[in-house]
């Protein structure tokens, strides 16, 4: 008796296999390159399937970025147990780490940041997440200007890594050591007393 044409997956299983489908995709083409059908062809799924899992390209697109912002979230978490500045260096190394190896995807990712507004929102949503997970590091209720310098220095952070990635005049560990410099001043300059 031959094999069937397909494999029934489990709800969970078969989403998370489009979401991995979705990450590779959407970091090899443009948002507008691709269609459901497409998609769909590529999943080797039909687009009724696809469709059902996700009602539109742009949903599905969100809950790629979504999955991939989770993921990282994971790689990144700050160990409560470690002195801030060695649980910034840990959560730093991290990033950086996802950032070499996911980096088409991560070009593509800020490359889009000013054009799609799902990038743009979810962007904004992870580096509030960020800049918060930071400022629980510091005394309570730190004044604006400090708020304001830790979220300005996640955007100098991203400008920093396209930096690295066109140039790769640095190894990994000394922009880890830029960027920890980098925000310790921003602090410093912000009236904060940084995290020693």
């Amino acid at each position: 008796m031959s094999e069937p044409a397909y494999t029934r997956l489990q709800v969970d299983e078969r989403r998370r296999r489009l979401l991995e489908l979705g990450a590779d995709l959407f970091a090899r083409h443009a948002f507008d390159e691709l269609s459901m059908a497409a998609i769909a062809s590529e999943a080797g799924v039909s687009k009724a399937l696809l469709y059902h899992y996700f009602p539109s390209k742009a949903d599905f697109f969100e809950a790629t970025l979504r999955q991939a912002a989770e993921d990282l979230a994971v790689l990144t978490e700050v160990d409560p147990d470690l002195p801030p500045i060695e649980a910034l260096a840990k959560s730093l190394d991290g990033f950086l780490e996802y950032v070499e190896q996911n980096e088409l995807a991560y070009r593509k990712l800020m490359q889009s940041a000013t054009s799609i507004g799902e990038v743009k929102s979810l962007i904004a949503e992870v580096r509030e997440n960020t800049a918060q997970r930071l400022l629980d590091r510091l005394p309570p209720d730190p004044p604006p200007k400090v708020q304001a310098a830790v979220r300005a220095w996640l955007w100098f952070m991203d400008g920093a890594c396209l930096d690295w990635l066109d140039r790769r005049d640095m190894q990994r560990d000394e922009l880890r050591d830029l960027l920890m410099g980098t925000l310790m001043g921003a602090l410093m300059a912000a009236g904060a007393e940084p995290p020693v």
